[in-house]
C-alpha cells in the first residue's frame, strides 16, 4: 500500500501538466466553504481519498497516536529526529489584503472579539503544548505565532511584540521544551506580520539561549531559532541586524534558512527578481554562516566579531543541502572555525536529498574510521582492524550529520493548506522527481511479476 501510494503522489509530482491541476484543487479545498459537500473535514468521501493520498504521504496524523507512530517510523529510517509543527496558521494575502485564518472551531463563531481572541491564544497554547508532548529529546518543535488567532496578528501587523498573554504561553512553552531538551523553531509567515514574529522571537532568544558571560565553555546551544527567508531582498539586513543583537546582548542565535513559502500571497516586489537571485542568496548564507564570515561579522576584515550561531539548513536543493554539509565537514576536519549545522527536509518530499546526505555522511564516517584503523593498526575499543562495517558506524554513532524530517499534524483542512504551500514554495524540487518515480515504478513491475 505504501509503496503504491508513493508512486500515485510520484506520477502526480513528475508530470507538471498532473501537479499544477492538483495544486489548484487542492488550493481550492483549503478554502472556507459552507456548504459540507466540499469541506475536507466533513465529507466523508472527500476526507477519505485525502487521508489515504496525500495526507499519509506527507503528515504524521490527525491523533495523537498516528503522530507517534508515524515520528517513530522516521526515526528508525536512520533520522536524527523530526520536527513537528501544528498547522494552524494565518496567511495575509497581499492581493486582497485580507487575512485567511484556519482557526479550527472559531472559523464558525461569531462571539464577541476580545472573547474570542483570549479563547484563541488559550487554545492555540494548548494545542502547541500537545504537540511538544508528542516530541522527543533532541527534536524540535515548529511553531506559527498567527494560529493564535487576531490580537496576535494585529500586534504582528504593527510590528510589535506578541500581547502579553501570548508572550507568557511562549515563555511556558519554550520552558518546557528546554527541560526536555527539545528546540524550538519559530517559522516565518507572511510578510505582512513577519516584523512583529521577528520581534517576538528575537525576546525568546535572549531569554533562552543567553550566553553565561563568566562560562569558559562553549557557547550553549540555541533552544530557540527564527526563520529568515532567503528570497526576500531584505533577508541579508535582517540576518545582519539579529547578528548585531546577539553579539552585543550575549546570546547564541537560532537561524534556519529556507527559501521562501509565501510567494503566492506575499507582495511580489519584496521578493527576488528570478530563481537564481534566491539561490544566490541562500547558498552566500549558508556558506557565510559556516565559515563564520558573512558581510561585517567575522574573518580578518570583520568589523564585528562573529557571534554564537547555531545553523539550520531547511532546503529541497540537492546543491544547497551537499553543498553545505561538504563545507561543514571540510571545515571540521581540517581544524577551520565553523558553526553547530543540521539539516532537514519535508516529509514525504525530497527523500532523494535526505536520504543521499545520510548515505554521504555513513560513508564519511567509515572512510575516517578505516583511516584510523590503518594509522593505530587496531581500534580504539580492542576490535581488529577488519570488523563490519555496521560495526564501525555504531560506534560512532553521531559521527554523520544531523537530518530531520519536517511533519505537520492536525486535522485534514489544517494540514492540507499547509501541504499545499509546502508544495508551492518547493514546486521546482517537486516536479525534480523524474528519478524517483522511475524507481518507483520499476520496483512496483518487480513485485508485481514476483507475485505472478
Amino acid at each position: 500500500m505504501m509503496l503504491l501510494r508513493s508512486l500515485f503522489i510520484s506520477t502526480i509530482s513528475s508530470h507538471r501538466f498532473l501537479l499544477l491541476p492538483s495544486l489548484s484543487v487542492l488550493q481550492y479545498l483549503t478554502k472556507p466553504h459552507t456548504s459540507k459537500l466540499l469541506n475536507v473535514d466533513k465529507n466523508p468521501i472527500i476526507h477519505g481519498i485525502l487521508k489515504r493520498t496525500f495526507y499519509n504521504q506527507f503528515c504524521a496524523g490527525e491523533t495523537g497516536a498516528e503522530t507517534r507512530h508515524c515520528v517513530r517510523t522516521l526515526k528508525d529510517l536512520g533520522f536524527r529526529g523530526v520536527i513537528l509543527t501544528y498547522a494552524r496558521e494565518t496567511v495575509f494575502d497581499h492581493k486582497t489584503q485580507s487575512a485567511h485564518g484556519l482557526l479550527g472551531a472559531h472559523q464558525e463563531k461569531t462571539s464577541a472579539a476580545a472573547e474570542e481572541t483570549d479563547t484563541c491564544i488559550e487554545e492555540w497554547k494548548n494545542g502547541t503544548l500537545e504537540t511538544a508532548a508528542l516530541v522527543e529529546e533532541g527534536d524540535f518543535l515548529a511553531l506559527k505565532l498567527t494560529g493564535a488567532g487576531p490580537r496576535v496578528t494585529t500586534a504582528f501587523a504593527a510590528g510589535h511584540l506578541a500581547p502579553e498573554q501570548m508572550l507568557s504561553a511562549l515563555r511556558t512553552i519554550a520552558g518546557d521544551c528546554k527541560a526536555r531538551g527539545v528546540r524550538i523553531i519559530v517559522d516565518a509567515e507572511s510578510q505582512h506580520f513577519q516584523a512583529g514574529i521577528n520581534a517576538t522571537t528575537l525576546q525568546l532568544m535572549r531569554e533562552f539561549n543567553k550566553i553565561t558571560p563568566t562560562s569558559s565553555s562553549p557557547a550553549p546551544a540555541a533552544v530557540v531559532y527564527n526563520t529568515y527567508q532567503a528570497y526576500l531582498k531584505s533577508t541579508p539586513a535582517v540576518v545582519a541586524s539579529h547578528m548585531i543583537a546577539a553579539h552585543q546582548e550575549g546570546f547564541t542565535l537560532g537561524l534556519k534558512l529556507v527559501r521562501g513559502a509565501y510567494i503566492l500571497s506575499d507582495d511580489r516586489r519584496l521578493i527576488c527578481d528570478t530563481k537564481a537571485d534566491t539561490d544566490a542568496a541562500y547558498n552566500s548564507i549558508s556558506r557565510g554562516v559556516l565559515k563564520r564570515e558573512l558581510g561585517e561579522f567575522g574573518g580578518l576584515y570583520g568589523k564585528h566579531a562573529f557571534p554564537a550561531t547555531d545553523l539550520f539548513i531547511a532546503s529541497h536543493n540537492r546543491e544547497s543541502v551537499l553543498g553545505a554539509y561538504r563545507l561543514h565537514r571540510e571545515r571540521v576536519d581540517e581544524g577551520l572555525p565553523t558553526v553547530r549545522v543540521a539539516f532537514g527536509q519535508l516529509h514525504g518530499m525530497s527523500d532523494e536529498v535526505s536520504f543521499g546526505l545520510l548515505a554521504e555522511g555513513e560513508a564519511d564516517v567509515v572512510k575516517r574510521e578505516e583511516e584510523k584503523e590503518k594509522r593505530l593498526g587496531v581500534k580504539s575499543n580492542g576490535v581488529t582492524l577488519g570488523s563490519s562495517r555496521q560495526a564501525r558506524l555504531d560506534r560512532v554513532g553521531a559521527g554523520g550529520p544531523d537530518v530531520f524530517k519536517c511533519t505537520t499534524w492536525g486535522s485534514m483542512s489544517e494540514c492540507i493548506a499547509y501541504l499545499t504551500r509546502r508544495a508551492v514554495e518547493n514546486r521546482d524540487a517537486v516536479l525534480r522527481t523524474k528519478d524517483e518515480y522511475n524507481a518507483l515504478k520499476a520496483e512496483a513491475w518487480q513485485r508485481l511479476f514476483r507475485r505472478a
